[in-house]
């Protein structure tokens, strides 16, 4: 994105966390941004393309945070885990725009629900492949299905504790590490 279009999203971000995307207005945010109200047309069409770009915007963020938290580790993949587990359980609790994606949920208003719904397909599956190529490159022997389903299965697990969280961020963080590690080691040893 260039700076323009990345300050627009910016003060369509902070609008939607503050007012929800129902409250938002092309004009309001063009103000915040800095940019004319034809500026922000002009990048993106219609309200609904810059619903589209923050969507994006924020699968693109979360899936970069997991990325970041898992790279931290070399080759350590109980600490890796349980970091992106942490961070992303901390995002969603304090980051509504998270969780909607994460969620395809808004609370009070269904305005965004069509791209996060569309996105929340996309995170899960882009957090499960980086997941996937980050314990693949650490465990190279494991079987490449078994893998993939363990991947998948931890990202998703991640998500329903967000949903319905079963207790403190660093409690459920440790606990779903300890299984993610269970996991990918049935992997390891599935061949």
């Amino acid at each position: 994105m260039g700076e323009t279009r990345d300050a627009i999203v910016e003060a369509a971000r902070a609008q939607t966390v503050a007012l929800g995307w129902d409250r938002v207005r092309m004009g309001a945010v063009a103000a915040a941004a800095g940019v004319s109200r034809q500026t922000v047309y002009n990048e993106f069409g219609t309200k609904a393309g810059l619903g589209e770009a923050l969507a994006r915007h924020e699968v693109d963020r979360f899936v970069g945070q997991v990325r970041s938290a898992l790279g931290e580790h070399d080759s350590d993949v109980r600490a890796a885990a349980y970091a992106a587990i942490h961070r992303t359980l901390a995002s969603a609790a304090e980051n509504p725009l998270v969780r909607a994606v994460l969620t395809s949920t808004r609370g009070g208003s269904e305005e965004l629900l069509p791209y996060l719904t569309t996105r929340s397909e996309l995170v899960l599956a882009e957090a499960a492949a980086a997941l996937l190529e980050w314990t693949g490159d650490r465990l190279p022997d494991a079987d490449p299905a078994a893998l993939a389903f363990a991947a998948d299965s931890v990202v998703r697990l991640v998500v329903s504790h967000i949903v319905l969280p079963g207790g403190p961020v660093d409690e459920t963080a440790d606990r779903l590490a300890d299984l993610a590690v269970r996991l990918f080691l049935m992997a390891a040893t599935a061949r």
